[in-house]
């Protein structure tokens, strides 16, 4: 299902990858071999992402250095199996060859409205609980949720999945800023080419550097891809589907609108006719992320545009998005984005073609809410080639004491340091990605 093409080269970044976290890991049964990789299929899901782990694990490539790992392909409901391009696959294994699996893999679901089969969500209990090491990539994460693997742990998926992701599982740490999260014995990625960042690190783990190295080579991709070091991150931006039909939406395009005015989330509230109090209740309610938190965001967002379109000195852009002092600015956008808005700025403008057009400078998501509520929740964002944010909370200290990014009652796990190690999440839960187009199809 994937060809191997090319013969670049590719060397080992210096650059620390997402690490595995003290969790305990479960003794692996008997009967179980690590080096048996079960790749779970649904019906319904796209080709490419279920192509990564069978690329990945299931082509013999001991002549280039890379250990053989041995790949059940497993159907989790009866087939045929059909992809979303209408192939029709038949899995040479059903659910009971999970039982020799020491990784299981979900590349895909179908739906993320959909509660995937008991069966199968029973069947990756028992190898989580035998020891298995469990992977999702990209919208498999919402089986490994629904199979209760990912409670109180940190976990990323694809950036327009990940409001979803956060709000029906309020107990996971969803980071959409991750390529993937390494959490032990359970592992997640983001969109579609961070399954194969994540599949590599998993062979990086097992047989080490050389071996991950030679298989990026044979891939013909870097072994550790360095924009999540330097400040170069993909954001998500838009507005959540579920606010365009809430009153709540004017309060925000308001606020999109005013960005370059000083005001805060008690003026917001004061806007929506509330207390302070039920104000911060309703928008977390609606968006999982606490009103304070998304304004940050949306001010750094802010600042990123002006950062890539305009020659504002550093100053200036942190009075255009409503900061108090660049000071301000710098300390938030750099817990957001890792750099700070100089380096940002000049690591964007290396990068950019010269024939790149510019970005909008008008919110997809703010001109949709202008047009009405119905409009903003199929909001999307225009000409996505540029960061979008996430609109999670910066892991800093923020600028109100009422704001609250963690909920340690719910998890009881303490803020992890800063440091490069980004894959140790805070456990923010963010305002994210309208899902254009049918909300329940997979993406990469």
């Amino acid at each position: 299902m994937s060809q191997e093409s090319g013969s670049g080269t590719a060397t080992e970044s210096p650059s620390q990858a997402p690490s595995a976290s003290p969790r305990a890991i479960r003794k692996l049964s008997a009967r179980r071999r690590p080096e048996v990789v079960a790749v779970l299929l649904f019906s319904g899901g796209p080709i490419f992402e279920s192509s990564i782990p069978l690329s990945v694990f299931g082509i013999d490539r001991q002549d280039a250095g890379v250990p053989r790992y041995r790949l059940l392909v497993c159907a989790g409901e009866d087939g045929p199996l059909r992809t979303t391009g209408g192939l029709e696959l038949t899995a040479p294994y059903g659910l009971e060859a999970l039982s020799r699996a020491g990784t299981v893999v979900v590349p895909t679901w179908r739906s993320i409205s959909q509660a995937p089969p008991p069966e199968a969500l029973e069947s990756i209990r028992r190898a989580h609980e035998e020891g298995a090491r469990i992977i999702g990539l990209c919208t498999g994460a919402f089986v490994l949720a629904a199979a209760g693997l990912l409670d109180g742990r940190p976990a990323t998926t694809h950036w327009m999945y990940a409001p979803t992701l956060a709000k029906r599982y309020p107990s996971v740490h969803v980071d959409p800023r991750e390529l993937f999260v390494d959490d032990g014995d359970v592992l997640t990625s983001a969109g579609t080419a961070a399954g194969i960042d994540l599949c590599l690190h998993v062979v990086r783990t097992d047989h080490g550097g050389e071996a991950a190295a030679a298989l990026a080579r044979r891939l013909v991709v870097p072994p550790r891809r360095s924009d999540w070091q330097t400040g170069q991150r993909h954001l998500d931006r838009s507005l959540p589907e579920e606010i365009g039909a809430d009153p709540l939406a004017e309060v925000v395009a308001w606020a999109l609108e005013h960005l370059h005015e000083q005001f805060d989330v008690e003026a917001l509230a004061a806007r929506a006719y509330m207390s302070r109090r039920t104000f911060d209740r309703r928008f977390r309610s609606l968006t999982g992320s606490a009103p304070l938190q998304w304004l940050i965001t949306q001010r750094v967002l802010q600042a990123q545009r002006l950062l890539e379109t305009s020659d504002y000195s550093v100053d200036e852009v942190a009075g255009r998005c409503g900061f108090r002092s660049p000071v301000a600015l710098r300390g938030h956008f750099r817990r957001q984005l890792g750099s700070s808005p100089a380096s940002y700025r000049a690591a964007y403008r290396a990068r950019r073609p010269q024939d790149e057009p510019e970005r909008p400078s008008v919110p997809a998501d703010l001109a949709a809410l202008r047009r009405g509520p119905v409009a903003a929740g199929a909001a999307t964002i225009a000409g996505h080639h540029g960061p979008v944010s996430q609109l999670l909370a910066p892991p800093g200290k923020p600028e109100s004491d009422t704001y609250a990014a963690r909920v340690p009652d719910q998890t009881g796990r303490g803020e992890p340091p800063d440091g490069p190690a980004r894959s140790r999440l805070r456990g923010a839960r963010g305002l994210g990605a309208a899902l254009p187009g049918p909300r329940d199809r997979p993406v990469g």
